[in-house]
C-alpha cells in the first residue's frame, strides 16, 4: 500500500507528504475477534483534530505525527478503548444524522 500512496499526485503533479502512523498494539474482543484500533480514524474539526489513543505506548508518537500535519490546530487525544469494543471508534460516533431523523416533538 505505502508503493500505491507513493505513487499518487495532485492535480499539478506534485507527490502527496505522506505521514506514517504507527499502529496500537492488537485488541481483541471477549470472542477472540480484533477489534478495530487504528490511529487514522481521527477527526478533523474547525479548530482541533481529534485523535483516538488506546492507553498504548505508541498515543505519544501517533499525536505527534498527527500534530505535524496540523499547524494551528489544537490535536487531542481522546480515549476510544470503550468504543473499539463495541467494534466502531472516533470517527463513527461523529457521524451526520440524515434530516429528518431527529424532529423535534410538538
Amino acid at each position: 500500500m505505502q508503493k500505491e500512496l507513493q505513487a499518487f499526485r495532485t492535480a499539478s503533479g506534485q507527490p502527496y507528504r505522506l505521514v506514517a502512523l504507527p499502529w496500537p498494539r492488537a485488541r481483541f474482543d471477549d470472542d477472540g475477534a480484533r477489534m478495530p484500533a487504528t490511529y487514522a480514524n481521527f477527526l478533523i474539526l474547525n479548530d482541533a483534530v481529534l485523535v483516538p489513543t488506546y492507553d498504548d505506548p505508541a498515543d505519544d508518537t501517533a499525536l505527534a505525527r498527527v500534530r505535524s500535519c496540523f499547524p494551528g490546530r489544537a490535536v487531542i487525544g481522546i480515549d476510544c478503548l470503550p468504543l473499539i469494543y463495541q467494534h466502531g471508534s472516533l470517527h463513527c460516533v461523529t457521524m451526520q444524522i440524515p434530516a429528518g431523523v431527529m424532529l423535534t416533538q410538538k
